[in-house]
Formats: structure tokens, sequence, C-alpha cells
């Protein structure tokens, strides 16, 4: 019997032969990556000497911490328990990485995204490592166990797989993609699956939007997302990787919980209405609802493909009156990148605000809305709250289409600025 590409790299890291779904082994991540936040890190880091005596990490390139959240600090506190954060990692050995962007994606530029590698964070948005062929995923409850133990205690998941046919339409992202599934299949479709992805119609979507689509599984239920790495994806991951490992694929006797097919060609533009993000709607059904803000960032957009899209659609047009986008690019490297390009001078000169590249718009921590007001987002949630108020809503859709929207003032339709 063949094994899933989940099944393969699980197999490598508990050291058998063989595992498949429903087994229950204990797996040795290759690399344990976490980002300092109160409530978890802080109290983690204290753990791990208190609780259970580690004052050494035997291995401790297998680790890393980023510093992505609450920059620049906004009180002392902030950058009190950033402070404590630089002091551990100096005191085990362990690699920091600070204002460099988003964790997720910078994991990407820096060679943490290794093709068959198995690694674990706290956070399941590292899933977005799946594009690359990497078995990644969020461990919340046994993230401390990943610390202190060589190996983490879980069981196999199974594995789903979307086979994509057709190719994209002008105006139509990887964002929509997602959430297309997500309205064909259900919001818990794949609750504690693997989503595997593959079919010729994956050669049609980027390595950026295979992150996005990856990044957001945790929405569908999904343990995390995988894609057998084609040569796209190995030429940009090879060159980067801080391991070496043989890169695999499922094979094509593997076995699957379920298969399913989506033809690219037949998706269009959507949104996800509040209050959460299983809510997939077309977005032509809300053209013409009027809002207040954009973002354009977080985890599982805002990378250079998500800038240029933007920039086509503001290039010589002008942000409505009133109207506030923020454009965050998700690492300091994509920034760089756009501003080369002049992205950043045409999103300025259309009227955005342009900000240095954080997590801290996309979990509400500045740039808050007030109650009543609506905003459209490439951000990661839409529950009530997550940009401020309570009673403010927030629609999540593709990159153009928050463009669309900040030069009307209400939901529009990017396919009309393509």
């Amino acid at each position: 019997m063949g094994l899933t590409i989940a099944e393969k790299v699980l197999s490598r890291a508990s050291g058998v032969r063989s595992v498949e779904a429903g087994d229950e082994i204990r797996a040795k991540p290759d690399f344990v990556i976490v980002y300092d936040l109160p409530g978890i890190t802080d109290i983690l880091f204290k753990q791990v000497k208190a609780e259970f005596g580690v004052d050494k990490l035997n291995e401790p390139e297998r680790f890393a911490v980023f510093i992505d959240h609450m920059v620049p600090p906004s009180s002392p506190k902030e950058e009190e328990l950033h402070i404590q954060t630089r002091n551990w990692c100096k005191e085990y050995g362990v690699s920091l990485y600070e204002r460099r962007g988003i964790g997720h994606q910078v994991c990407t530029e820096i060679g943490y995204a290794v093709p068959g590698a198995f690694v674990v964070h706290f956070d399941g948005h590292i899933s977005q490592l799946g594009a690359f062929g990497t078995f990644a995923m969020g461990i919340r409850r046994n993230i401390l166990e990943a610390f202190v133990r060589e190996s983490v205690s879980m069981k196999v998941p199974a594995t789903t797989r979307i086979n994509f046919d057709g190719a994209l339409r002008a105006g139509v992202m990887a964002r929509d993609v997602f959430h297309h599934i997500i309205g064909m299949l259900g919001p818990m479709a794949l609750r504690f699956h693997v989503m595997e992805l593959a079919g010729d119609g994956l050669a049609d979507i980027s390595i950026e939007g295979r992150q996005s689509i990856c990044g957001n599984a945790m929405f569908i239920g999904a343990s995390t997302a995988v894609i057998n790495p084609d040569q796209k994806t190995l030429d940009h991951a090879l060159a980067r990787a801080r391991i070496k490992l043989d890169p695999v694929k499922s094979d094509s006797n593997a076995t699957f919980a379920a298969q399913h097919r989506v033809n690219l060609d037949e998706v269009e533009p959507v949104i996800v209405i509040p209050p959460n993000p299983s809510n997939t709607r077309r977005l032509r059904d809300y053209v013409g609802l009027s809002v207040d803000a954009g973002y354009l960032g977080s985890c599982v957009s805002g990378r250079l493909e998500d800038l240029r899209v933007a920039a086509k659609v503001l290039k010589g047009r002008r942000v409505k009156d009133g109207f506030s986008l923020h454009v965050v690019p998700s690492s300091q490297d994509i920034m760089a990148k756009a501003a080369s390009e002049g992205l950043i001078t045409t999103l300025v000169d259309a009227g955005a605000f342009i900000s240095s590249s954080s997590c801290d718009y996309c979990f509400g921590h500045i740039a808050t809305m007030s109650a009543g007001q609506r905003a459209v987002s490439t951000g990661t949630l839409n529950v009530p709250g997550r940009m401020g108020s309570p009673d403010s809503e927030i629609y999540i859709c593709n990159a153009a289409a928050v463009a669309a929207a900040a030069i009307e003032g209400k939901v529009a339709d990017p396919r009309d600025y393509m």
C-alpha cells in the first residue's frame, strides 16, 4: 500500500519504516518555531526551566523564535516582553529573528521551508510551509513538549486530496480558491485531516498563491496542508534549505480519506462575510456595500503578487476620500522588492498608507475601527473585534478587491479594473 506525503514525512520523523492514518506516534520535529506573544511564550520560556529543569537545548539549531507582533512596541510592557525573548534566546543559543517581517513568511525566505521536513509551531498558519512540501502544523497544546522532549506525541492524520484543473481568470486569486473550497465542502469538512493539493491546475497557481491556500488550512478544519513539490517549488526551497532532506511525494496508490475536484475556470471572486471565516459568498452579490477601510497584508497575503495586483488596480487612480487603505507587506524583503519595482510609489501616490511588516494590523493591535464601520481585508479572520470595535464588520476578499473597494468606498468587483 502506498503512502501519502504526510505519512512519509512522519515515518521518517518517528524513525519507523511506515505509519498510516490513525497511528499514535512520537515524531521528532526538524524545526520548532514560535513567535513571542504574551500569555504564551513568556510562560513557555519559564516552564522550560522552572518546571522541567531544562537549562540547555541539545540541538538549539532546531529552534527559531520570531518577534513579529507588537512591532514596534506601543508600551514599555510590550518592549519588556521582547527583552525577555531576546534574553531567553541568547541564554539557550536559539536563533532570533526580529523586525524582519511576519515569521510564517520569513521562514520561507531563510530556509525553514524544507521539502520533506516536519515543522511545528503553536500557530496553525505555519501550514503555509506546506506549499514547499513541508509538513508544518500548529500544536498549540503540546508546543511545550517540543521544547522539553526530543519528539512530540501525535496521531497521524488522514489525508484528503483536492485536485485542481483549469486556470484562474483575471481578477481571481488564491484567496478566492481557498474560500471557494470552503463554500463547496463546508467549514469543517477536513477536520483533523491533512489537506493535500494536487492536479494539473496547480501549475496556474503561483508559489505565493499556494502559500495563501495552505496557510488558511485551519479554517476548513484541517490540521495542515501540503503540496507535493514540483520543480518550481524545489528550485525555490532547496536553494535556501537549512538542512538536507530528500523531498517526498505521495505514492500513486496512496490511500486518501476522500478526493475532490476544483475547476479553477469556475472560481470567481468571493467575499467572506462576518462573523466568521466560513461564510463564503459571491462577491458580486455584495457589490455596492459601503466600506470605510481596507487592509492588505497578513501572513496569508501581503506578498509581491498581492502588491502587484493592488498597484495595477490603483495605478493612475486615487483612494476615495475618507477611506483608509493600509498596506503591510508580509516581510521586509518583500517591502524592498516592492520598492525596487515601483509598487510602493504607485500605492503611495494612490493614497495608501504603507507600514513596515508586522502582524499588528491583522490581530487588531493598531488601525482599529470604531462601532458601525466596515473593512475589506486580506487578513486571516473576520470575527467581531478583530480590527477594533466588536460592533464593526470585516469582509475578507482578495487583494485586487481590496484595492477596488478603496477606489469606490464600497465593495467592488476587481474584474472591472483588470
